[in-house]
């Protein structure tokens, strides 16, 4: 696994889906479990269907009951009477298989049973369905029902049966046009039996309904499960895709041409990514264009130099004034110089913001810290120029950050100031604690800064020093100042000095610990 990879975030087999599948596949999931009510249908239809086994069982045993106490010549009557009222047909067979009573003699039929091929299109498609859900289910389908050409005992096998035995027997067959038919018999006395069948209509009529409701139910989610799909693609999914787009044009190298949605409006997750994609660019476009400067400035500065040394080697050929020759050396010896100098600050400005992105901050003692500095200082200035260093309480002027370029932000401002000091001049340096902040001024005794160029300074190869100067600083040392103070989450500023005397003074500040 790859070190940046988290594994809380690591996706298994799912990370070959696009969230668009995954919003798809969650939102279908729900439409499954709903679909699988379907096998649910499939066992209410069985228990509906068992019910109606047993309730046939029961009337045929009670009319059974009731017929073995009735004599024989008044049986029809009473079968008729209780076929219309359970509507159901009743048949008495004798010993010999004979039918001797019926309960549709003389009356209109309790049930009919339908001929497929006669019925409205509307009712095969209606069978269409029911067939197609007995597929889906593997629901086994009773045996037809093929009415005996001749009606006798023999003709029903339940009947048979019921000859043979005590207790009442059932048969489930279907009907032609598909729905259940339910025939139970009962031996009513020593060799008269009862047949009791139906056409239950009414179960395949309950089923239909419910699977209607059900269908009515799944066809409402699932409209409602891919609107709310097409929402979250929408909403994710198309946010998404449009900021990795932008952030794939940034790394191709066009970030200046790339327009990263802002989506101001959104306040959720996807918004705080699209606005941080957003200043993230913003800040590359920055850091190019800086980048770009700085090289262009880096050309600027370099050119000068060599062209001085160029001009120096090729004169210093055709020179045979001794005198001459030692000044053309001289012009060589400072324009090396002032290249090694460039190289360096530019080296050192390169790499700073990387190495403190990187720095872990600690807590430094600025007190302490300049105290250890004092004696590097005092064997630098070549006029004469003193520092004077204002010690802070122990302990109190301390802050978080990276003790070696803290080092280099105070060296770089007391150098600035020890260059433009005055012969026999003092530079002073502070350090304290004010409130929540700890405050490193650096005062010297200078020329000051004009106002119009107190924020130009800090830029790259700024310079304001006089003409007999000229290449002896990079105009790099505030620019390195000022990148270690923002790094630090500080502020810095120049002004004059506070006691009305000429000379400028440099401010930093820090949060304190």
């Amino acid at each position: 696994m790859p070190k940046n990879e988290d594994k809380a975030l690591r996706l298994k087999w799912s990370g070959r889906l696009t969230l668009r599948q995954r919003i798809l596949a969650v939102n279908v999931f729900a439409v499954a479990i709903l679909a699988g009510s379907i096998f649910y249908l499939d066992g209410f239809r069985s228990r509906l269907t068992q019910a109606r086994l047993e309730q046939a069982q029961s009337e045929a045993v009670m009319i059974a009951h009731m017929l073995a106490v009735i004599p024989s010549d008044r049986r029809q009557p009473v079968l008729v009477q209780l076929g219309q009222d359970s509507l159901t047909r009743l048949r008495l067979y004798d010993r010999s298989g004979a039918r001797v009573a019926d309960s549709w003699f003389g009356v209109h039929p309790t049930y009919e049973l339908r001929d497929p091929t006669t019925e409205a299109w509307y009712r095969d498609v209606a069978r269409a369905l029911d067939n197609g859900f007995d597929a889906i289910v593997g629901a086994r389908r009773p045996p037809l029902f093929e009415p005996p050409p001749r009606d006798r005992l023999e003709g029903w096998p339940e009947a048979r049966r019921a000859i043979r035995s005590t207790t009442p027997t059932t048969e489930l067959r279907r009907a032609p046009d598909g729905t259940p038919y339910i025939s139970a018999a009962m031996q009513v006395d020593e060799g008269n039996v009862l047949l009791l069948t139906v056409n239950a209509r009414d179960v395949r009529r309950v089923v239909r309904a419910e699977r209607f409701s059900l269908a009515l139910i799944l066809a409402a989610t699932l409209i409602v499960s891919i609107l709310l799909s097409r929402f979250l693609a929408r909403t994710i999914a198309s946010p998404l895709k449009r900021l990795a787009y932008a952030a794939h044009q940034v790394r191709r190298g066009s970030a200046r041409e790339v327009d990263v949605p802002l989506l101001p409006a959104r306040r959720d997750e996807i918004g705080l990514l699209a606005r941080a994609i957003h200043d993230m660019t913003q800040s590359l476009r920055q850091r190019i264009d800086a980048t770009e400067a700085f090289a262009a400035d880096v050309t600027h500065e370099l050119k000068n130099p060599l062209a001085s040394l160029r001009s120096a080697v090729d004169t210093l050929d055709r020179v045979e004034d001794p005198q001459l020759r030692r000044k053309l050396l001289d012009v060589v010896r400072q324009d090396v110089g002032r290249l090694d100098r460039l190289v360096m600050d530019i080296a050192e400005t390169s790499r700073l913001d990387a190495e403190l992105s990187r720095a872990r901050f600690e807590p430094v003692d600025l007190g302490a810290m300049i105290e250890n500095m004092l004696p590097m200082w005092e064997t630098r200035s070549d006029n004469g120029a003193q520092v004077a260093f204002a010690r802070p309480r122990a302990g109190t002027a301390v802050v978080q950050g990276d003790e070696s370029r803290l080092c280099r932000l105070v060296d770089n401002l007391v150098d600035n100031a020890l260059s433009f000091s005055p012969p026999g001049a003092v530079v002073t340096v502070r350090a304290a604690r004010l409130g929540e902040e700890v405050v490193i001024s650096v005062e010297d005794e200078g020329p000051g800064v004009p106002p119009d160029a107190r924020e130009a300074i800090f830029n790259r190869f700024h310079s304001i020093r006089p003409e007999e100067e000229f290449g002896r600083h990079s105009g790099l040392g505030l620019a390195i100042a000022r990148s270690i103070v923002l790094a630090h989450d500080g502020a810095i500023e120049v002004e004059d000095r506070q006691d009305g005397r000429t000379g400028a003074r440099f401010t930093v500040r820090f949060g304190g610990v």
